[in-house]
């Protein structure tokens, strides 16, 4: 298996190891843009792959805040009593980059970025970029992106 972001169509796609495409999902990426920088809130480019895989059996809507679950299931009510929250929901597929001095090491480094595909709020607009710098997805479509990949996964993000 394969991931391809392309962060311009907003679009991730999944390759067999045969390279043929078996999923497509719309997602949604950096507000800021492209950009590896620490802090620039920008969603990193190049070589990566999937570090962790956490959340499995986690129910759909399970909200998690510094990898861990809180054991609140997101909800309308739930979001408008905490709207200052950035909802990472039901699972995450935490990133580390391969190429050093572009998304690994220092000041680039995506994993200490804490750089996720995870899923967000039903109420959020696939297809436009409103992230932090992850890669958001609808929650039935990272469960299931999540139930596909190993950890080891290679991910390709461009631009």
């Amino acid at each position: 298996m394969r991931i391809h972001i392309d962060l311009g169509a907003q679009r991730l796609s999944l390759f067999a190891d045969d390279g043929a495409c078996i999923r497509r999902y719309r997602v949604s990426t950096a507000h800021n843009g492209a950009g590896e920088q620490e802090g620039s809130g920008c969603t990193p480019r190049g070589r990566h792959e999937v570090r962790a895989r956490i959340g499995a059996g986690a129910p759909c809507g399970a909200v998690f805040r510094g990898r861990r679950p809180t054991g609140e299931v997101w909800s309308p009510a739930l979001a408008r009593a905490h709207p200052e929250r950035d909802w990472i929901l039901s699972r995450i597929l935490w990133l580390r980059g391969l190429e050093p001095g572009r998304n690994r090491f220092g000041a680039v480094d995506t994993m200490r970025r804490y750089i996720y595909i995870h899923g967000t709020p039903e109420d959020q607009p696939m297809g436009e970029p409103r992230s932090h710098g992850c890669v958001r997805m609808r929650n039935a479509d990272v469960i299931e992106l999540f139930d596909l990949v190993a950890a080891g996964t290679p991910v390709d993000i461009e631009a």
